[in-house]
């Protein structure tokens, strides 16, 4: 039963255009394509359909022993006994993939070449019905969502390396809970001094008249006027973000570590711990071709340095992208300040920030395309000897190029904004336009704005179009298969009367099949790279700049709870089913969430020393404050703000030259002689004070006891959290001793 069951199967389809012309090249190539497989004995059934032609792929079963024998006597040791009687159809179609990739016609083309030049226009394997019912059932459902993922039959469908991708993804949507209950509890703690906090109260009581934020077109303002913004800042800049900073590090090291154990657990179990992907790739090699030769590894330090090159001028073009959105934030705040709405008059900062933010997503999207372009042409520089070394090229390459198009405008933020815009009388420019400020409050509120746009379209906007673009095109090609299904009814009975007796279905049974699977949206290599590519990306805003928004663990944690379900359901029914994959890691990815680790560390520990005002509260309160002068009748932050702010005088001439009269003139009416700015400078010559140098100094030493204190903390819940659980290795341990023993009998 087994045996007539792997011979009804079909590993794979090809389709072309139908041409009645025997003397087009096009059809000369494709036959010759097809006679060189059915010479490697694979059994072709061509079946005609408008004007599309239907190759039917099936492999001999020879193939297939041949490739468990060498798999059991392989270092590899992954081979099972179940392989020998049922070779699974993930197998099939993998051995199948490469033999297609494998196969030269005489010009010396492949089948992707004949692809580019039209004599082919697709190729896909085949979903199995039966198993699709089974994972619609246990998985790619909505009423499914807070159920367990049946990790082990998703790897039977698709392959080791789908499976583990959505073992990964399981795992870390579970970690984020800790990490989402805490940064909600940080939250909460700073709403719940929402209103005796004396900070707020200062800025919104306040009276201090403050300098124009742009050149000509502003006018002075009341710190007042912005008291919501001192609000919204305190709920994103308090101390709590600092410890919450560094358990996210450790958060992420444990991640890693336990993550590692999981996987370990579940390669074990799947009998791949022992994989070796160049023996792999060796195996399958000699099932294309019996006589073929090791490709060979190759190095040239030309090609090295034209992409070490290459890559740099492409970090150069991202980075100047990140100064154009500087550049339009600072043109489009004074421009909005002269419009006829008060609201966005009296916000023109914020709603600039925000068209930033919005512009940044919009940069992304196209980015994106140009970066995967950029990184595959890359690639066929180096000539890697592999495609898993392509793979791995390719992935280092495309997120190196979609971090820096991600963070570059929030590295400025965080980093740059209102530390390098100079002072009345000595402003910096570009172009003739004012650098922005930063709040009286804190420039940590620009940089929450900024994720907090970033992560919710990117989020939101590209769940929906990854979901309907491939559900409406499913829709509007179904009725085609719908009349097929109608004419072949007979055999769909038949067959559903025993599920367990194949039959030999009719060929318009067997095109109402294929159709189905052609009409779905295309898969490729790289298909589930763009879904690491996403979570990675999400991992990174969770990781990085947690300390400005404790928030985004929960809004990642919510995305993730949809985002399995949804590439469940897009991969099961929205799909062309994937080449199965087999691995033993996420590869690459392991490395990628490393670094990210440790740039977590260096990133939060300089957004709070450095971008917040946790230092500089710090030292009011110990060193300049009233607490500290003595005064016990009042509270310890009294005057925080007033102290933050210098003050500039229309009496010297570099400032009358930057501020006009009519910039002066309060609400049009009072003319001021003085205002305020944000900085620890002198009022006669706006040289910075001792508490300047002070802040500085002690804003530096955090971040070095930050960082170093979190990274021995990191390591130790490194040494701490063994790679292999004790069974896995025991099992192992057993596993060997008795494939040993085997050996000998």
């Amino acid at each position: 039963m087994t045996v007539e069951t792997t011979q009804r199967t079909f590993d794979y389809v090809l389709v072309a255009d139908k041409t009645d012309d025997d003397d087009d090249p096009k059809t000369r190539k494709r036959k010759a394509f097809i006679q060189v497989l059915e010479q490697k004995n694979i059994e072709v059934t061509t079946i005609e359909n408008d004007d599309e032609l239907f190759f039917g792929l099936r492999a001999p079963r020879e193939i297939f022993e041949d490739y468990t024998y060498l798999l059991k006597v392989s270092d590899s040791c992954n081979w099972t006994g179940d392989e020998k009687s049922n070779i699974p159809q993930a197998t099939r179609i993998r051995i199948v993939d490469l033999i297609l990739r494998n196969t030269f016609i005489s010009t010396g083309e492949n089948l992707h070449e004949l692809m580019e030049k039209g004599v082919f226009d697709t190729k896909f394997c085949l979903h199995e019905r039966k198993e699709q019912k089974k994972l619609t059932e246990k998985w790619a459902r909505w009423s499914a969502l807070f159920k367990p993922q049946p990790f082990s039959d998703v790897k039977c469908y698709f392959g080791e390396k789908v499976g583990l991708y959505y073992l990964w993804l399981g795992w870390y949507t579970k970690m984020l809970i800790p990490a989402a209950a805490l940064g909600i509890v940080v939250f909460l703690y700073g709403l719940a001094f929402f209103k005796s906090n004396p900070l707020i109260k200062e800025v919104c009581e306040s009276n201090i008249t403050m300098c124009p934020r742009c050149d000509k077109r502003c006018t002075v303002w009341k710190l007042s006027d912005t008291c919501t913004y001192a609000k919204v800042s305190h709920l994103f800049d308090n101390e709590g973000t600092v410890f919450f900073a560094m358990f996210m590090a450790i958060w992420a090291t444990l991640f890693l570590e336990l993550w590692k154990r999981t996987r370990a657990k579940y390669v074990s179990k799947w009998k791949v711990y022992d994989w070796c992907e160049e023996e792999e790739e060796l195996i399958l090699d000699i099932m294309s071709d019996p006589n073929c030769q090791a490709k060979q590894f190759r190095h040239s330090y030309f090609r090295s340095a034209l992409v070490l090159i290459l890559v740099t001028l492409m970090l150069m073009l991202i980075i100047g992208l990140a100064h154009a959105l500087v550049v339009f934030r600072v043109v489009a705040a004074p421009l909005l300040s002269e419009g006829k709405s008060e609201f966005i008059k009296d916000h023109a900062n914020i709603v600039a920030l925000i068209m930033g933010a919005i512009l940044h997503y919009f940069t992304i999207q196209i980015m994106t395309r140009v970066n995967r372009w950029v990184s595959f042409k890359l690639c066929q520089i180096e000539e890697t000897n592999s495609f898993a070394a392509t793979e791995r090229s390719f992935t280092i390459k495309m997120f190196t190029f979609q971090f820096f198009t991600l963070f570059s405008s929030l590295f400025y933020v965080a980093f740059f904004l209102g530390r390098i815009n100079g002072h009345p009388g000595n402003y910096v420019r570009i172009a003739g336009w004012r650098l922005e400020e930063c709040h009286p409050s804190g420039c940590l509120t620009d940089l929450f704005i900024q994720m907090a746009i970033i992560m919710i379209l990117k989020q939101t906007l590209n769940n929906i179009f990854e979901f309907t673009v491939p559900w409406l095109k499913k829709c509007v090609r179904r009725n085609s298969a719908k009349k097929l299904q109608r004419k072949c009814g007979h055999c769909y009975r038949k067959t559903s009367r025993d599920e367990d007796r194949l039959v030999e279905l009719c060929d318009n049974c067997k095109l109402h099949d294929w159709l189905y699977n052609y009409h779905l949206a295309p898969t490729n290599a790289f298909s589930l790279f763009n879904e690491f590519l996403e979570m990675v990306v999400q991992f990174s805003f969770t990781t990085i700049f947690v300390a400005a928004f404790p928030l985004a663990p929960l809004l990642a944690l919510i995305n993730n709870i949809f985002e399995i379900r949804l590439d469940a359901i897009k991969m099961v029914h929205l799909e062309r089913r994937v080449v199965p994959r087999k691995t033993n890691d996420i590869g690459v990815w392991t490395k990628v969430l490393e670094a990210i680790g440790v740039l977590a560390v260096i990133a939060n520990g300089l957004v709070i020393g450095v971008s917040s005002d946790f230092i500089p509260r710090l030292v009011y309160r110990y060193h300049y404050g009233p607490c500290a002068n003595g005064i016990t009748n009042t509270h310890c932050m009294e005057g925080y703000i007033n102290d933050t702010l210098s003050m500039a005088y229309m009496s010297h001439e570099a400032v009358k030259e930057d501020f006009g009269d009519w910039q002066m003139r309060l609400d049009n009416k009072i003319n001021v002689t003085e205002c305020s700015y944000r900085d620890y400078r002198t009022n006669e010559d706006y040289s910075l004070t001792s508490q300047f140098w002070l802040v500085l100094a002690v804003r530096f030493a955090f971040v070095i006891l930050f960082e170093h204190v979190v990274v021995v903390c990191k390591f130790i819940a490194a040494w701490f959290v063994p790679d292999n659980p004790m069974k896995v290795k025991n099992d192992r341990l057993d596993d060997k001793l008795s494939r040993l023993k085997e050996e000998l009998r």
